[in-house]
């Protein structure tokens, strides 16, 4: 801590005077130092500035800053809360978030009618003890709380759709694995079959498609998209072989006609009368 010295204007001690008040002011700042404590111009006592040499050998150290305690009310609660002198707004939030139920995030603390930032100071913003302060939920909080609730209750209708469409085409895939080992197997199969197999597919690409997905649902909706696509594209194919199967065993129908000999030509005999 800086300090000025005057020298005494006395004829008789001017040395001796100049002696006695550098070695009271130095055993005033020992002692300030020695308590680890400042007073600054505006009266305020502060945790001193560390020193540059790191402090001379053989002082002990700095004793923690005082606790002070102050009253906080919320809503109709009132809470009295024990917290550092030089602690931040910031690092009592997190204190009151236990008392309160409000993540410290979520917090906004008054004082003195001005809501406090997170880095500002208790001290300097003139907290003492038993000074009051209000705490009530952030109106951006609560709007972030609000959209992201809507943004929750999105995802889960778009999951349980998405869930429901899913069974349907697990039994339909099933039907297009079942056809697909009929003609593999030289079986033919009706070609309605197929036919009404592939529409029912396309109908929930549809729903898939009309479906607001957001994050994991939006992953989850294109898997359930490529495997409806998947089936249509193994249905074309087993259409065309099925189609194939009809050709190899089609009954071949062919007319024989019968030939005869040409008859022998027929003369008409007249008879004359006189």
């Amino acid at each position: 801590m800086a300090t000025v010295m005057h020298r005494s204007s006395s004829d008789g001690g001017s040395s001796s005077g100049w002696s006695e008040a550098a070695a009271a002011v130095a055993a005033a700042a020992g002692e300030e130092e020695r308590a680890g404590w400042e007073v600054r111009p505006s009266g305020m006592v502060v945790q001193a500035r560390d020193r540059e040499d790191g402090g001379a050998a053989g002082v002990p150290p700095r004793p923690p800053p005082p606790e002070i305690r102050v009253r906080v009310k919320h809503g109709a609660a009132r809470h009295e809360v024990a917290v550092s002198s030089i602690a931040t707004f910031g690092e009592l939030k997190k204190l009151l978030a236990a008392r309160t139920g409000l993540h410290a995030a979520d917090q906004q603390v008054t004082y003195k009618g001005r809501e406090r930032g997170n880095s500002e100071y208790l001290d300097k913003c003139g907290v003492k003890n038993k000074s009051k302060l209000l705490v009530s939920e952030d109106p951006a909080s609560l709007e972030r709380r609000f959209i992201e609730r809507q943004r929750s209750a999105r995802i889960q209708s778009a999951n349980r759709a998405i869930g429901v469409i899913a069974l349907e085409v697990d039994k339909l895939a099933d039907q297009v694995t079942s056809i697909e080992k009929s003609i593999s197997g030289g079986s033919k199969v009706a070609e309605v079959q197929i036919t009404t197999l592939v529409e029912l597919l396309m109908r929930h690409a549809v729903k898939l498609e009309s479906i607001p997905a957001d994050g994991d649902s939006s992953s989850q909706k294109n898997i359930q998209a490529k495997r409806v696509q998947k089936c249509v594209e193994a249905l074309d194919v087993l259409k065309a072989s099925n189609a194939r199967l009809h050709q190899k065993t089609a009954v071949v129908v062919t007319t024989k006609w019968e030939t005869f000999d040409s008859a022998p030509p027929v003369t008409t005999q007249w008879e004359l009368f006189d």
